[in-house]
């Protein structure tokens, strides 16, 4: 990564731009009190005044929710909140009297998905675009939801790993409690990512910026997450396209 206050120009301009080609007059930002979104939302607001940050806890900490509404205080960012847990209990209960729970998975992703909803519809209402979030080191592993964390209109860090948005998120005045916080996507309680995905994200970084692994297990768990997860990473097939199993 370049310095840091470079990064942080070029950034902006590349969002400025996006919000001038498209003729939309800001942007909306999923804040869930950790260091990749809070580094969205200061990256937002030095390229508009026009940013709205998100709180949507869903069976969520309070600590979450907190520390969500602190960043964006500390970014000046006008934010709003809306709690999820009621739709989420009725909808996976409407789901699953019709489908047997045969992956536990489904039952979590319905939280990112949710969120994903509620940020389009008030992007919409608002003439904003929505704002990605997610760094390259979980963008690269797949460690997203499809068509929910994963979807956005832009994403101003999806070329950054871990430690790279802790550095520029620094730079940029994000709180050192947020910056060092455990990384979680909130799935569940006491769920953090890197207890889930079974890998350090410094090993995870270092073999994406230098193809390094020091131990032959980790590196054959991070390209096998690699493989697992191509489908997330392109758009859908369309008639009459064909892709390979190595695209």
């Amino acid at each position: 990564m370049e310095s840091e206050n470079y990064e942080v120009e070029k950034r902006v301009a590349w969002i400025q731009q996006i919000l001038t080609t498209s003729q939309l007059e800001g942007i909306v930002v999923g804040n869930s009190g950790g260091k990749d979104s809070a580094t969205v939302l200061a990256l937002s607001k030095l390229a508009t005044k026009n940013v709205l940050s998100v709180i949507m806890p869903c069976k969520s900490l309070n600590s979450d929710a907190t520390a969500a509404k602190s960043v964006a205080k500390k970014f000046e960012v006008e934010n709003i909140r809306i709690d999820l847990s009621k739709s989420y209990d009725l909808l996976q209960e409407e789901i699953f009297k019709a489908v047997k729970i045969t992956n536990q998975k489904a039952y979590f992703n319905l939280k990112p998905r949710l969120r994903m909803t509620v940020l389009y519809t008030v992007a919409q209402c608002k003439n904003y675009l929505v704002a990605g979030t997610g760094n390259r080191s979980e963008i690269e592993l797949g460690y997203f939801t499809k068509w929910g964390d994963g979807a956005c209109d832009f994403n101003p860090i999806a070329d950054l790993t871990v430690e790279e948005v802790r550095r520029l998120g620094t730079y940029l005045g994000v709180p050192k409690s947020i910056i060092n916080k455990a990384p979680s996507a909130g799935l569940f309680y006491g769920q953090t990512d890197e207890g889930e995905l079974g890998l350090k994200y410094s090993d995870i970084d270092k073999y994406l910026l230098t193809g390094i692994c020091e131990d032959p297990a980790i590196k054959i768990k991070i390209e096998a997450y690699q493989r697992g997860s191509r489908h997330k990473r392109r758009l859908p097939l369309m008639y009459p396209e064909v892709i390979s199993p190595e695209a």
